[in-house]
């Protein structure tokens, strides 16, 4: 196999003051952090649907990369060609694990069984390259929303036989996600959602949903899959209201349906800003629910109403975001996927390392920064002193539900009128987090 990356080093760590654009400034793999290396603490993967298929289009325009890496593309040497080019990138990078839609893997044919025999035969090259190379399959899911079959939903669709095809591809992503041995099997549920109320039975597509993840973990379980389930909530497009709309619904849906015990959720940075919540939000609703399974790292651009899924340069927000990890114990079974793509005029094969090092050196910040802002303390202290009424007395028997309301009007009276709130010197916690930051 020749070179495709002609040109391109082994990226290398070379600390901050560094000025060559191919090295990482703050991604050190094995520098210890927390207690684990950054290599354990972060666990990069690289997803297959952007790095190796996304060409720049855009809904006014052509693709302006070249991602053909030698084949024609839509055949399947192109899909093996896509293979070499993801080892010898996932190598040259130093990221260990990628994520992959089925589709992603090879071109769809127009029967199923066709499909299938395609994805047996690059899976199994793909398996020759991790053992080879060492690589790992963090999680995989299936493509339920391009084809247009999928254009009034997969398990939310209203033809049982679309459902079926939806189950089809399931347990074909299933059976490739354990062949691979990975670690976690994603719902993003793309077009589980809705247009208009005038023609949807929300309580009866909800309840499909829920039966087609029900087999899902069934099936998964019976062929060997142990890891996790996730879903990943997405507020909107390309349906008006997705019913996986942020982490709070997601975690009411799994907890009705009782899949709360298989599934965590797979937070994505860009679908918090587009649900109106920050990324901290929806990690921390997730890590107090006993949900938070992995990340896909990325983030939004605030004055666009879309996915923009870029590479991520928010140092606030890499940070926080690995405040919540470090704070939540880690992520188990999951990792922080690159669900991130180039601005469709960063073209080159040279642009696609300089994104990876750009989410990965601001990720490995957001780590240091976290770490501190955790030892520093003063955080957490602040937070623990401003709940402080609760620890004793009248607050200690309601925290440990040995009060009553009646109780609790009694001791009203007797204060006849309550002392005033403390201040939450918001402006001084910000303050705190900047001189840990940039000092």
């Amino acid at each position: 196999m020749s070179e495709i990356f002609k040109g391109i080093p082994q990226i290398e760590y070379e600390g901050a003051k560094s000025r060559n654009p191919l090295a990482f400034k703050y991604y050190d793999p094995e520098k210890v952090v927390a207690g684990k290396t950054m290599r354990e603490q972060l666990r990069f993967a690289m997803a297959w649907w952007h790095n190796l298929c996304a060409t720049g289009t855009d809904m006014f325009g052509s693709g302006t990369a070249d991602k053909s890496f030698g084949a024609e593309p839509g055949t399947l040497d192109h899909a093996l060609a896509k293979v070499d080019a993801g080892f010898e990138f996932m190598e040259k990078i130093g990221v260990d694990y990628f994520c992959f839609h089925d589709i992603d893997l090879v071109p769809e044919a127009g029967d199923i069984k066709e499909t299938n025999k395609r994805l047996d035969e690059v899976s199994d090259y793909i398996l020759e390259k991790m053992k080879a190379m060492g690589k790992k399959n963090l999680w995989g899911t299936a493509n339920m929303f391009s084809n247009l079959r999928y254009a009034n939903g997969a398990g939310s669709s209203n033809s049982a036989d679309v459902f079926c095809f939806a189950a089809a591809q399931i347990k074909k992503a299933l059976d490739i996600t354990v062949k691979f041995g990975g670690q976690g099997y994603v719902f993003w549920g793309g077009r589980e959602g809705y247009e208009s109320l005038l023609n949807t039975d929300v309580k009866f597509e909800q309840e499909n949903i829920a039966k087609l993840m029900r087999m899902a973990v069934d099936y998964g379980r019976g062929i060997g899959f142990t890891g996790d389930f996730f879903i990943e909530p997405k507020p909107k497009e390309p349906m008006k209201h997705q019913y996986d709309f942020d982490a709070a619904t997601s975690i009411c849906f799994l907890r009705q349906y009782g899949l709360d015990k298989d599934f965590k959720l797979n937070i994505e940075a860009n679908h918090a800003t587009l649900a109106g919540h920050t990324f901290q939000h929806e990690l921390r609703i997730s890590a107090i629910n006993g949900m938070l399974g992995s990340v896909d790292a990325n983030q939004g651009d605030l004055l666009l109403g879309w996915d923009t899924d870029e590479f991520p340069f928010n140092i606030y927000d890499t940070t926080f975001c690995m405040y919540e990890i470090l704070k939540a114990g880690g992520l188990k079974n999951g990792g922080l996927n690159f669900d991130a793509k180039n601005r469709r005029p960063s073209w080159t094969h040279e642009d696609m390392f300089k994104g990876f090092i750009l989410g990965m050196d601001s990720f490995a910040l957001g780590l240091i920064k976290a770490d501190e802002l955790i030892r520093d303390g003063r955080l957490d202290e602040f937070t623990e002193n401003r709940y402080a009424s609760y620890s004793s007395g009248i607050g200690a028997k309601i925290r440990s539900g040995e009060t009553s309301l009646e109780e609790l009007a009694a001791r009203a009276e007797e204060l006849g009128a309550p002392a005033q709130p403390s201040s939450g010197e918001q402006e001084y916690l910000q303050s705190v987090v900047n001189s840990v930051m940039f000092g």
